[in-house]
């Protein structure tokens, strides 16, 4: 029993480093520079050991580490909306998804940029997905069929990929999300 538990440990703590590594390279040199034989080189582990824990190869490595992107993301909105309601808790969580997409970038492209064995908006979509979703939706107070928290998700997407490509005025963030919190707060229009 104890044998197997540390056996188990070692497999964690492999699979750990293996995303880490991973996290890390794409963070600083982009998805493209990560790659299985860079991955076994850095952790000092055989490709075979790196196949035997994601036997996909880099594509399940990204998908990895856009599962735990989501839950992270979560997590931060979350721990951002708290028992905020109305505009407070628009800008709070706004700040904390756009925060982590800035602080993020190779996580937040591999969540919502590259192509990763996820679906989203469908019956089976993974828990976790879900679960990011819905705390959007509760933010915006979408008790409809999610349309507004699909509008609400596109316009922090979208700020967040112009921010990071330098087409939007850094220094017009909370004026931007300020706006944002106004215009998902107030009764929608009939």
């Amino acid at each position: 029993m104890a044998e197997q538990a540390s056996r188990q440990q070692r497999t964690d703590e492999r699979r750990r480093r293996i995303l880490d590594a991973a996290r890390e390279r794409a963070d600083a040199d982009g998805w493209a520079a990560v790659t299985t034989r860079h991955l076994a080189d850095t952790i000092g582990y055989t490709q075979p050991v790196l196949y035997s824990h994601f036997p996909g190869g880099k594509a399940k490595i990204m998908l990895a580490v856009a599962l735990e992107g989501f839950v992270e993301l979560t997590r931060l909105c979350r721990a951002a909306l708290g028992r905020k309601r109305g505009r407070r808790a628009i800008e709070a969580v706004a700040v904390a998804y756009l925060d982590f997409a800035n602080e993020h970038p190779a996580v937040y492209e591999a969540m919502f940029q590259l192509p990763i064995e996820a679906r989203f908006a469908h019956e089976d979509t993974d828990a976790d997905l879900r679960a990011g979703f819905a705390v959007l939706a509760e933010t915006i107070g979408d008790d409809g069929d999610g349309t507004a928290t699909e509008l609400f998700w596109g316009a922090l997407h979208g700020i967040s990929l112009l921010e990071r490509a330098g087409r939007m005025r850094p220094e017009h963030r909370a004026r931007r999300v300020t706006e944002l919190a106004a215009r998902f707060a107030a009764p929608p229009s009939r």
